[in-house]
């Protein structure tokens, strides 16, 4: 073949990397969004949020999904006083125009519906543990009758407040699937006469789900789903709410949306308790390559998140997908010579213009001129040639320090003096 075959549908070069269906799934929802717990389960996890810093995350998040619907709402806890009160400025914030809604997050018992009622939210979720692990356990003397009567009662209190309810059924992907139905048949009937329809949460709380619809329940993620639509449940009553425990937390969820579930529950960043919730960011780029949200999320806005979760001594990791400082990077000389020839070679879309965040090559004793070459052009503009005496000389420097010991990469600070020294620019 003479001309290069690019596949520019599946890969255009203003977007992230699209989906080209053979067979487009029946059961897909006809839009999709997501949900935040940051204020939630990022501090569950371990984040020391302050009032002031929890409602700079809320900002942030606002203004990374603007006008594109991709988050629609935000959860936060109402047991301190520091999270009441940022519940209460992303509630001034939401009625002045910011497109995120708060909700609420209780445990489903009486005591906890009376810390909602007066706060001037429209839904909450109540905590609804759903599997034997949890309800014969967590209750006194324990079983599935006890769990479900308290459940109920709590769920008529907040339906009475005229708040729609949404159940998080912890633990679905360990729990008995006949249980599960029936208890949501049962919400459904209570609510009925209300006129509100309520949300169901189904959550693979230890990560413990699988994407696949030939493996037997509990674990089938598509098989709970879908045996929830046909009780039906509309797709946009679903939430679907993974851990990554055990590295499934996208792929469970794209699975929960191919099934019929609308919306993904997550954080953005991956912040969460244990090994963290679903990355929305992640989430976000797939339903984006599905052909969701015209109106893309502004990506660039989450580099200043990373930023904050670095001053909070939250950082993420070096190579995070996406924003960790090294996801783009390349040490090897073969990367950086693709990357000088044809930067697409290595890159898996326009990552610069897409996510404000630069490719970029570590020098390295595998790195070789081609490392040289990226850095100086990309730092300084000009692009030497791999004879240039300047760029030998510098090649022999390092070198020099490699074959001395040096064990670690060379990033540009480093090598910026040297580089006017000898390049001359």
């Amino acid at each position: 073949m003479t001309t290069a075959q690019y596949f520019p549908e599946s890969f255009p070069q203003d977007s992230f990397p699209q989906y080209v269906w053979t067979e487009k799934p029946t059961t897909l929802p006809t839009q999709t969004w997501t949900t935040e717990t940051t204020h939630r389960d990022g501090q569950q996890g371990g984040l020391p949020l302050t009032t002031e810093q929890g409602l700079q995350i809320f900002d942030l998040m606002c203004q990374f999904t603007g006008q594109s619907g991709a988050i629609r709402q935000a959860e936060f806890f109402v047991y301190r006083d520091a999270d009441l009160k940022m519940l209460q400025g992303a509630l001034e914030r939401h009625h002045s125009g910011a497109p995120i809604e708060p909700t609420t997050w209780i445990r489903a018992s009486k005591k906890d519906v009376g810390l909602i009622r007066a706060l001037g939210i429209r839904e909450t979720g109540m905590l609804a543990s759903i599997s034997d692990y949890h309800t014969f356990h967590k209750f006194t003397p324990g079983g599935r009758e006890q769990a479900t009567s308290t459940y109920l009662e709590a769920v008529e209190m907040v339906l009475d407040a005229g708040i729609r309810p949404r159940l998080h059924l912890e633990d679905a992907t360990r729990a008995d699937l006949n249980f599960m139905l029936s208890f949501i048949e049962q919400v459904q009937k209570l609510a009925d006469p209300y006129g509100i329809q309520p949300r169901f949460r189904v959550c693979d709380t230890m990560g413990l789900g699988l994407p696949l619809e030939m493996v037997a329940a509990p674990r089938s993620v598509p098989t709970i789903i879908k045996s929830i639509r046909h009780l039906g449940i509309q797709a946009e009553q679903l939430e679907f709410h993974p851990h990554n425990d055990t590295h499934l937390a996208v792929a469970n969820s794209l699975a929960a949306i191919q099934a019929g579930c609308a919306a993904i529950n997550g954080t953005l960043l991956g912040k969460g308790e244990r090994t963290g919730n679903a990355p929305l960011e992640g989430i976000l780029l797939h339903l984006i390559g599905m052909g969701y949200f015209p109106e893309k999320p502004d990506f660039t806005a989450l580099n200043a998140l990373v930023d904050l979760y670095d001053t909070l001594g939250q950082g993420i990791p070096a190579k995070y997908p996406l924003y960790g400082k090294d996801a783009h990077r390349t040490r090897a000389g073969i990367h950086a010579d693709g990357l000088n020839k044809f930067w697409w070679m290595y890159a898996p879309f326009d990552v610069p213009k897409l996510l404000g965040r630069p490719l970029e090559v570590s020098i390295t004793k595998e790195s070789g001129l081609a490392g040289l070459i990226f850095v100086i052009k990309q730092h300084r503009g000009i692009e030497l040639s791999k004879t240039d005496p300047r760029l030998l000389a510098l090649a022999r420097w390092v070198e020099e320090e490699f074959d001395a010991g040096r064990q670690t990469a060379i990033e540009w600070e480093e090598i910026e003096g040297r580089v006017w020294e000898e390049v001359g620019v």
